[in-house]
């Protein structure tokens, strides 16, 4: 399928690897030109080339941190006249309810609620003015089935699909769309991280922590950050013009609801 987009420019966050690198790469197969932003240079530096080369689109890179006044300055500045946003940052460490003070849930909120909000209000109106634009938030099945362990994630993601919904309704008329991708477990570095804290807790071995994990999926396995960036080069294509405000799960059937 041509999505359409071929000549546009995007703005992908955290997309030195995993879920961000994946809508970066699917994005770039489409034609489209990038921003690539991570934390840490080397790796994404050693990212974007790696696009440059197979893709053969521009590839503008900020290391910069997000969560940050200044890296959102960085940041936006580079995207200037950016068609596509991809928010993205890493969870908040797990724990337990009495775990988190105050300094904890403002960390969490920054990077998970804030920051997207500060680039959705200073490169959209942009996107209006032109009359098109795609705006996608990467967020977690937990927004629709809470996670006991993730309650920093479960409270700023919340907070910032509350935020979608009601904005994404004031400038859909405007071409624009905002819609939310809900990953759940995918083949990644923060997939790692909690199948460790799974060993750490029942003291198994790291084989056993997946097997139990993917036991859980009616797929039956962890999704790929491949087919996660599909979606969201879809979401962000001529195609989906009339798809606004949604959350969409890509959690192989994990969360067993019906709407």
């Amino acid at each position: 399928m041509d999505l359409g987009i071929k000549g546009k420019k995007a703005l992908v966050c955290a997309s030195s690897k995993g879920l961000g690198l994946g809508c970066a790469e699917a994005l770039a197969a489409a034609g489209v030109s990038l921003v690539m932003n991570a934390r840490g240079a080397e790796a994404l530096e050693a990212s974007a080339e790696r696009i440059r080369q197979d893709y053969g689109v521009e590839v503008v890179t900020v290391a910069a941190d997000v969560a940050t006044e200044e890296g959102q300055a960085l940041v936006i500045k580079a995207a200037e006249g950016c068609d596509i946003l991809v928010n993205n940052a890493g969870g908040p460490p797990p724990g337990m309810w009495h775990d988190w003070d105050r300094e904890d849930f403002i960390k969490a909120l920054d990077a998970n609620m804030l920051a997207p909000i500060a680039l959705i209000k200073a490169l959209v109106p942009g996107m209006m003015d032109r009359g098109w634009g795609r705006v996608v938030n990467i967020t977690s099945q937990s927004v629709r089935a809470p996670i006991g362990v993730l309650g920093l994630s479960n409270s700023a993601r919340t907070g910032l699909t509350g935020y979608v919904a009601g904005t994404s309704r004031q400038v859909a008329g405007k071409g624009v769309t905002i819609n939310n991708l809900l990953p759940g477990i995918h083949a990644t570095d923060r997939a790692d991280s909690l199948d460790a804290g799974v060993v750490k807790a029942k003291g198994i071995t790291l084989d056993e922590a997946r097997a139990e994990r993917q036991a859980g999926i009616p797929a039956g396995r962890y999704g790929t950050r491949e087919e996660f960036g599909a979606a969201c080069a879809f979401l962000c294509s001529q195609h989906a013009g009339f798809i606004v405000g949604q959350n969409l799960l890509l959690d192989g059937g994990g969360t067993n609801i019906t709407m």
